[in-house]
């Protein structure tokens, strides 16, 4: 486990300085996913509910929590990123749209805290173009699935693995 970054010696919160590092080519690939009534699911995909195209929607907000991630997070370095790409999957057998964005940047630091913000954004997307028809709907599971990139190299979560690209 590596030690923790943001706080200087006297234990103050710090932006981390990033000056000596080498730019890598970097990726994060964040999930997560909305369970819901399968009423709510039926209608995102009947394209029905009365605010428009749930995923699409939720889609373009996912690439915009990217955009603001650095100023989101206290402590997250305003990055140029080089690539977004946000994706969906209904999973009916359990009443859920499954969420996972991939976030590429080439630069000195990592891209997990908005590979993460995609993921988290998109889904409140969905439960506030929803929450008229089902105040129940439960946003879990979110979580960094892998990286690359960066002195670290490569993290892959265990058990588990970005989606093929479609």
């Amino acid at each position: 486990m590596g030690e923790l970054t943001h706080f200087d010696q006297q234990g103050r919160a710090r932006m981390v300085d990033v000056s000596d590092k080498t730019e890598t080519k970097r990726e994060a690939i964040a999930q997560g996913e909305v369970v819901m009534r399968a009423e709510t699911l039926a209608l995102i995909k009947a394209g029905q509910l009365a605010k428009g195209d749930v995923l699409g929607v939720a889609r373009v907000a996912g690439i915009m929590g990217v955009k603001q991630t650095g100023t989101l997070i206290p402590m997250c370095h305003p990055l140029l990123i080089t690539g977004t790409d946000v994706y969906f999957r209904l999973d009916e057998e359990v009443s859920r749209v499954l969420i996972e964005a991939r976030v590429r940047t080439t630069g000195k630091t990592g891209v997990e805290m908005e590979a993460l913000t995609a993921v988290s954004v998109a889904a409140l997307t969905i439960y506030d173009m929803c929450k008229a028809v089902d105040k129940d709907m439960v946003i879990q599971n979110i979580r960094l699935v892998q990286k690359t990139g960066g002195k670290s190299g490569t993290y892959r979560r265990q058990g588990e693995a970005p989606w093929p690209v479609e």
